[in-house]
Order: structure tokens, then sequence, then C-alpha cells
């Protein structure tokens, strides 16, 4: 065959490797469900075109050729559409439906558009194939003049259940069925999805993380009040009161087999046991011990709608959840290394609350050191009962006890069980003192600590009330390099909450920000830009934004850093413009228009959304006469 003929065989290979892989998708289980379904079905109707010129012997001309080609990339692109639907989240589906749509119009223009260019009807195909293509042809040229109506009872449904702290359950009852969250199950991949978001957005969450967590947390209080027994058979209700309970499979460990406590998910979406899948990384194993898969990182991060599940069915059943972790040690290495470790933390324990200066400093120094190395010392440190005893010496005038107390801490947060035990004990007014007054690495280790604390959402309320914010915002003036980084991620995981986002402008956060947009040999553009996009949906934000001249700089952003950068700069530019024409003439005068057209055919999918609509608020502006 000759190499003109190699080439159109892989190319045609590849188009029916594409209409099989889309007609191998599951059923879409999400509120594109309709549109969804139309383009598959219109897709698989191809198949039999490539079949047949596969099957044909004559080498196909440079017209049809060109056209196969536009609709092989097409073909493509809606793969990539479709799989992302049935991958993705279902309520962040819901909340950008709208954008969603226009989407899949812009795939089915793509298709019908490369049809156009495939002259089927001189092909040496049969009848019956030529007036399937052309049937085929006709429902995406329809299908491209027709967009879908908007749901406005689902657009009201979703404003009601973000606005209201207790929406009426018919309500959550209604999103549930639409979304296709009915389950326990549908709750736990929905929890994936949104998790594969936030580490897909570099692991800092966007602004549409709250608002997803928040509509979460709703319909599975919806599912378990329609779902109390999660769906045990018929039977077995009548019985549930008069016997022990059996623990639902996706409660336990698959390493340990016993109920979990600190879920966590691995890089391949498995969830274990946080003390378990910890002993096995520590022993050096790089797979997944459930799917043999190799871990592309060793990161765990919490599982916390099942943890709330599982704490929901234990108080629905009468069960007590463990009170200790590290039972898949005991149970597979015996307890002799543990009764050693424990013994060793007992007598540290000694010397914190009974020893002298030197002797605290030693222990507070050891503690530090046996947290970091691994998570079965982290449990049995904080259960000998260290923590109190640590916060205590977040206040010694030594500065190396110091150090060693609140870097102890630091490590012990790492377990979620401890960031409440360490919140009990009342640290977190130490732990800000350390961080106005400490030395630069306690600082540093403080900023770390607040920041860890802050993943629990009622924390980021006591953080901010403690006064650590401008503590944080002098940190990222004055601190080393990595002081800054410490402190510009507690801010802003902290300012996720409103009430500190107030905090942080009335601190005088936005100029020093501004002036690290500006250096960015400084390596701190991508964090400044984060906190300022955060701060830019909050009023008072918005207006101290616009007092410290930061139209250039972004502009510059868009035109010349990352997709990332690009995106939030382009955020902020348009909370700044919108109802703004002082702003709006000031970025026309600057170029903006070229950056942010350039931007809304290349950018992110949030970026697009900001940028055209800054370029339909800068085509009603004159220029600013010189």
């Amino acid at each position: 065959m000759s190499p003109r003929g190699n080439s159109q065989e892989a190319l045609l290979s590849q188009l029916s490797e594409a209409t099989r892989t889309v007609s191998t998708l599951p059923e879409c289980r999400a509120v594109v469900k309709k549109i969804y379904c139309n383009l598959v079905r219109r897709i698989k109707l191809l198949s039999p075109l490539f079949e047949e010129l596969k099957d044909g012997e004559e080498e196909l001309q440079d017209d049809v050729v060109s056209g196969l080609e536009l609709l092989r990339i097409a073909l493509n692109s809606a793969l990539e559409l479709l799989k992302s639907v049935h991958e993705g989240s279902k309520i962040l589906q819901a909340l950008q439906l709208e954008q969603i749509t226009v989407k899949f119009h812009q795939i089915t223009e793509l298709i019908e558009d490369a049809l156009c260019h495939v002259p089927y009807t001189t092909l040496d195909i049969t009848e019956e194939v030529q007036e399937q293509i052309e049937l085929v042809h006709t429902q995406f040229r329809r299908a491209k003049g027709r967009m879908e109506s908007p749901d406005l009872q689902l657009e009201m449904d979703l404003t009601i259940a973000q606005r209201e702290r207790n929406p009426d359950p018919a309500i959550l009852k209604r999103l549930s069925e639409k979304l296709h969250l009915r389950t326990i199950n549908d709750l736990k991949r929905e929890s994936l999805a949104i998790h594969d978001m936030v580490i897909a957005n570099g692991g800092l969450p966007d602004e549409r993380f709250e608002t997803m967590s928040l509509l979460l947390r709703k319909l599975k209080d919806c599912v378990l009040m329609e779902n109390p027994d999660f769906d045990a058979p018929e039977g077995d209700k009548s019985f549930v009161k008069l016997r022990s309970p059996v623990i639902p499979d996706d409660f336990r460990c698959p390493i340990s087999l016993e109920l979990m406590k600190d879920p966590v998910i691995v890089s391949t979406g498995q969830t274990y046991e946080r003390s378990c899948i910890q002993k096995w990384l520590d022993a050096g194993h790089k797979t997944c011990p459930k799917t043999q898969q190799t871990l592309l990182h060793t990161a765990l991060t919490p599982n916390y709608v099942l943890k709330s599940l599982i704490a929901f069915w234990c108080e629905s059943n009468g069960v007590e959840l463990p009170k200790k972790q590290g039972s898949c040690r005991n149970k597979r290495s015996g307890v002799g290394g543990s009764e050693c470790d424990r013994a060793a933390i007992d007598a540290l324990l000694q010397k914190l609350a009974n020893g002298n200066p030197e002797e605290q400093r030693a222990a507070a120094g050891e503690l530090r050191l046996l947290a970091k190395r691994n998570a079965d010392n982290r449990v049995c440190i904080a259960e000998a009962g260290a923590i109190p005893l640590l916060a205590e010496l977040l206040g010694s005038p030594d500065s190396r006890t110091q150090e060693h107390a609140v870097t102890a801490l630091l490590n012990l947060s790492i377990n979620e069980a401890n960031k409440g035990t360490i919140v009990n004990a009342g640290a977190i007014p130490d732990i800000v003192d350390v961080l106005k007054v400490g030395s630069m690495e306690a600082r540093e280790n403080a900023a770390a600590t607040l920041f860890s604390l802050s993943v629990v959402d009622e924390n980021k309320v006591a953080i901010g009330a403690a006064g650590a914010i401008p503590a944080l915002i002098d940190l990222l003036c004055q601190g080393t390099p990595r002081g800054k980084k410490d402190a510009a991620t507690a801010i802003f995981n902290l300012s996720i909450y409103q009430g500190n986002k107030v905090r942080a402008v009335r601190s005088g956060i936005v100029p020093p920000l501004i002036g690290l947009l500006k250096d960015p040999s400084g390596g701190m553009v991508d964090e400044a830009l984060a906190i300022l996009a955060i701060l830019s949906s909050h009023p008072e934000g918005k207006v101290a934004i616009g007092q410290a001249d930061p139209i250039p700089v972004l502009v510059e952003v868009i035109r010349t850093s990352s997709p990332r950068n690009r995106e939030n700069a382009a955020a902020i530019l348009w909370s700044l413009c919108t109802g703004d024409g002082q702003y709006l003439k000031l970025a026309k005068d600057l170029g903006a228009e070229e950056v942010l057209r350039e931007l809304s055919e290349s950018g992110t999918d949030r970026a697009k959304r900001k940028a055209s609509s800054v370029l339909e608020l800068l085509q009603r502006v004159e220029p600013v006469s010189s």
C-alpha cells in the first residue's frame, strides 16, 4: 500500500475508533442528559460511513480526506466533552448549565461544518449508508440552529438552595433527582469529582468550591433523610433496631476492614483509613493496595463527605466511632514497636509537664521530630495528651522552645482529628502570638499551622477573630520567601470566609499584594492574584483594589502570564469594571481589548467567560481623550 493509502487507512481507523468509543460511553446521569444523548446517538450513526470507506479499495480524493480530517478533529472534541460530563461534578454542571450547553452547541456546529466538507454523495458507498449520512447531517444542521430552553425550575431551586440556610426539603428532593445524586454512592462519586477539580486547580479551591461544597452538604442531608437505612433490603429493615447493624462495605477500610474514622483519598481515587494507608506508604509501597495501580503522588486528601456520612450512620444506628486509630498497625505488626514509642512519648510528656526549661526545650524538639516521622506517631502523641502541654509552651520566653512547640503542633495537625484537639486546647490565640512576635522560623511555622487548622470551616472564623490576619500580612511583607508563601496560603484559605475578607482589606492587604504583582522576580505573583481574585468578590475588596491602580499590571498579566494567573486577573478586572466606567475607560486605553479578545478564545473556561464579559462592557465606552 502507498504511503498515502496508509495515511488514509489510519485516518479512517481513528474515525471508527472515535465513534466506537462514543458508543461505549456509560448512560448519562446529569442535567445535560438530553443534549448528551442526542449527540451520542447522532455520532453513532456516522459509523457505517467509516466502515464502508475502510472496506473500499480506491484511494480517497484530497477534498474527501480534508473533510474527514475536519470530522476527526470535531469527533475528538466531542469525545472529550462527553467524557468530561460523565466524569465531572454534577453540581458544577448544574451551576454552569448554560456554559455547558453552549459547548455542546459549538461541538454540533463543528461536526455539521465538517460534514459539509465531506462530499459523501460522490463517494463509493451504498445507497442505504448515503441516505443515513444525509439524515444525520440534516439532524446536525437542525440542532445547530436550535438552542436548548433554559431549565427555569432548576435555576430557581439552585438559587434558593444556596441562599437559604434550611431550604424546603421538596426543593432539595427535586435537586437530588435532577442531578442524579440519589444514593450514598452517588454522593461519594460527587465528592471525588469535586476533589479532582480542586487538585486540577493546583490544590487551591476557587470561587466555585465553596458553593459546590455547601450544596453537596445540603443534598447529603436530603439523601440521608430519604434513605435512613442506606437502602437496606425490605426484609432487614424491621430488624434494624433489634440487632447490631451491619457496617456498609463502603464505610470499611479496604486494608483493615474496620469502620473508618479518618477516611482519606489517594491519587487513584480509592479511600482508606489514614493510619492504615500511611503505614503502607511508610513501608515503601508505591502502589494503591486495592487497585495495584502506581500512585502518582503520596498526598492524602481528607474525604470529608464520607467522614460525615459515617458519623451520621453511627449516630443513627447507635454505633460509637472507634476512639483510636492505628488499629492496622496493632493487627498486622503487633504492639511491640508501638509500646516502645508510647513509653518514649510518655517520658517526653513528663519532661514537658515537670522538667526544667532545658528539658522542656529538648522534649518539645523530640516530639516535633516524632510527629513529623509518621502518622502512627501523630496519633500516639495526641492520645498521650501532648497537645495541651505543647500549647502551654507557645508562650515560653525561650525562642527555641517556642519554635519546637509550634512546629510540633504543625506536624500533629496533619492528622484531621488532632486539629480539633489543638483548637479545643485554646491554642489559636497563642499560635497567633507566636506569629506576631516569634523568631522568623516560628512565625513561618505558625502561619503554616493556621493554614492547616483553617481547613476546617468553623476554624476560619476563630482564627480571623484571634487577630491572625494582620500578623499574616506582616509576614507576607517582611518574611523570607518561604514565610511569604506560608502567609499567602493561610490568607487565601481564611478569606474563603466573608468576614475574613473584610478583615484582610481593612488591615491593608491590597497595596502589598499589588506590589507583589509588580515584582515577578519575587515569585509571589500566583499567590497575590489568587488572593486578590477572592477579595474582589467583596464590595470593600473591590473598592480597595481599585484604589491601588491595578489596571496596568492586570492587563500585563493577562498578556504574558500563565493560564491560571490570566484567569484570576480577568476575574479581578471583570469585578472592577462591572458598573464602573472609569476603570473601563482606563482598561480600554491600555489596550485591554486585544489581550481580552485573545484570552476569550484561548483561555480557561472561566477566563473565557470573564474576558468576554469585560469585552462586552468595553465596547460600550469611548477612549479617554488625551
